[in-house]
């Protein structure tokens, strides 16, 4: 993540951790990282605050599900 967030809410440096996606298998990279990508989008236009925090995890939920989803597909 390209996204300086050192000076962001507590709550949004916490669950952007969970966009990361280097670990993942390269077939699931793309899926997580298209959402990785509407997430810093997000951090970046929007002011902290429970609105964008509630975002956030409702993106992660989708993320997963998106993830879960390919992993039935071959790589």
């Amino acid at each position: 993540m390209s996204l300086d967030l050192t000076t962001r809410h507590p709550a949004t440096q916490q669950i952007m951790q969970y966009f990361t996606y280097a670990h993942l298998p390269g077939h699931l990279q793309g899926i997580s990282a298209a959402c990785a990508g509407l997430a810093l989008s997000m951090v970046d236009r929007l002011p902290d605050g429970p609105e964008l925090t509630f975002g956030l995890r409702q993106l992660l939920l989708a993320k997963d599900a998106f993830v879960r989803a390919a992993l039935g597909e071959s790589p």
